[in-house]
């Protein structure tokens, strides 16, 4: 069993930053591939409806949606078991409850969320 908690949200205005951290328990960070997930306000907590933002694999590679490359940078510290999202230029379109997810072959578990609003 993993468990995952997501930390960092809050309000920001138009260009502003914020750093999410997501700690992971429980053994086998290191072979996990590791993504966030956003969800916009007001959805239902459909799966189908989240939208990966960036993921990183256990060796390193990283990825992003084109919506947030160039912004947003994907790392991780696997002595920490943590992995972060470091938001730059945020918009109001950025504005969603993120999710960690931890996917390691066929097993992914999800952290609860943190929600993220960027308004002036």
């Amino acid at each position: 069993q993993v468990q995952l908690v997501e930390s960092g949200g809050g309000l920001v205005q138009p260009g502003g930053s914020l750093r999410l951290s997501c700690a992971a328990s429980g053994s086998n960070f290191r072979i996990a591939s590791m993504a966030w997930y956003r969800q916009n306000p007001g959805k239902e907590r459909e799966f189908l409806e989240r939208e990966l933002v960036a993921f990183i694999t256990s060796g390193g590679t990283t990825n992003y949606a084109e919506s947030v490359k160039g912004r947003f940078t994907i790392s991780r510290d696997d002595a920490r078991n943590t992995v972060y999202l470091q938001m730059n230029s945020l918009k109001p379109e950025d504005t969603a409850v993120y999710y960690c997810r931890f996917a390691s072959g066929p097993t992914n578990y999800w952290g609860q969320g943190t929600q993220v609003t960027v308004s002036s």
